[in-house]
């Protein structure tokens, strides 16, 4: 056995065992706890808090805007609720402006125009220090929120020590291709299995862009931070949900995930934004892994996993895929054993 063979088998090795243990520690942790089971229809509460409904848009399709903001409209929530849709830039937004006077007339509804393109994140951020609401929900503008999102994420923001709170995903465009269909179950077991996980520990790592929800307070003791954000001496330009989320377990706030606040969101149908797609979110897991580390003190066993688990196994993965092709680029003989490890590996993290 050779020197890439060896290095091949090891990091295989490593990458299964590790991916057995993360696996089914997900799974146990998965499983209800000993709690009364979450009623179908949400309970009031006496006061309910004021929400703000950020919606940052690029360039994004009028008919997508539009059934976006027609599922903020129908929400059912009993409290003050007011929506700041953000145009970053467009250059379609001429096309937009039968979307924006569909709404201009409900006294919810307030349109931001920046000048330039900014980003998503410094988008949200005009809109947070131009509205006042106590809690603050993140749409993303191609998401169809279901009529009880905001009622079931503001229950569930009722505990003050709760920073921020998820919703479910769903993919909206599921029945489109083979890859949507793959995708909107990666996004099922993301959301129940590995976030319900890190939610019995009030610590979910990743509050998705496309649905969550924070405190005011909270957000705005943080927003310097996540605002000036930096990644090669640059400002980031990705990967704020999961920034935020870090920063708010930094400072000490719970985050939440709430099955029945079920969000669908549209997804890549094809291969080549969908790689695009996940780089960019590998990207985010590890650099900000830099932020979690810190975290890991005040972490359980299972946490620690969890960021060990997100963070070396796809490491080891592609140590043992750079190993098995140089292997084969020098010998000639293909690496089946590890070829097939990962095969079954793979099969069994999803």
């Amino acid at each position: 056995m050779n020197l890439f063979a060896s290095a091949s088998t090891v990091a295989i090795c490593s990458y299964a065992l590790l991916s057995t243990v993360y696996k089914t520690a997900q799974v146990l942790y998965t499983l209800p706890a000993n709690v009364p089971p979450t009623a179908d229809e949400p309970a009031g509460c006496e006061s309910w808090p004021s929400v703000d409904v950020i919606i940052p848009c690029y360039n994004e399709a009028p008919r997508t805007l539009s059934d976006c903001l027609a599922s903020i409209a129908s929400q059912d929530y009993d409290g003050e609720l007011q929506v700041y849709v953000v145009d970053d830039g467009s250059g379609n937004r001429d096309a937009l402006v039968g979307v924006h006077e569909e709404y201009a007339h409900d006294p919810r509804f307030n349109f931001i125009a920046l000048p330039k393109n900014v980003g998503k994140r410094k988008a949200q951020i005009a809109a947070v220090r131009r509205s006042s609401g106590d809690l603050v929900l993140n749409v993303d503008s191609d998401t169809i929120l279901a009529p009880d999102v905001v009622t079931r994420l503001a229950l569930k923001m009722q505990d003050q020590a709760i920073g921020a709170a998820m919703g479910q995903l769903a993919a909206s465009n599921r029945s489109e291709t083979w890859l949507t269909r793959l995708i909107d179950m990666e996004y099922w077991l993301a959301c129940n299995e590995e976030r319900a996980a890190q939610a019995r520990f009030g610590a979910v790592m990743c509050c998705c862009g496309p649905c969550a929800m924070y405190r005011r307070s909270a957000l705005v003791s943080l927003l310097d931070q996540y605002e000036t954000q930096r990644f090669r001496g640059k400002p980031s330009d990705f990967g704020e949900d999961r920034h935020l989320t870090i920063l708010m377990l930094k400072a000490g706030f719970r985050t939440e995930y709430v099955p029945e606040a079920v969000a669908a969101t549209v997804v890549p149908n094809s291969m080549g934004p969908y790689l695009r797609q996940q780089l960019r979110w590998a990207r985010s897991t590890f650099r900000d892994t830099l932020l979690a580390l810190n975290l890991l003190r005040g972490l359980n066993i299972y946490l620690t996993l969890d960021v060990i688990g997100q963070n070396l196994g796809p490491l080891l993965l592609s140590l043992s895929l750079l190993a098995g092709l140089a292997q084969f680029v020098t010998t000639g003989t293909v690496p089946w054993t590890a070829c097939l490890t990962i095969a079954v590996m793979t099969i069994v993290r999803c």
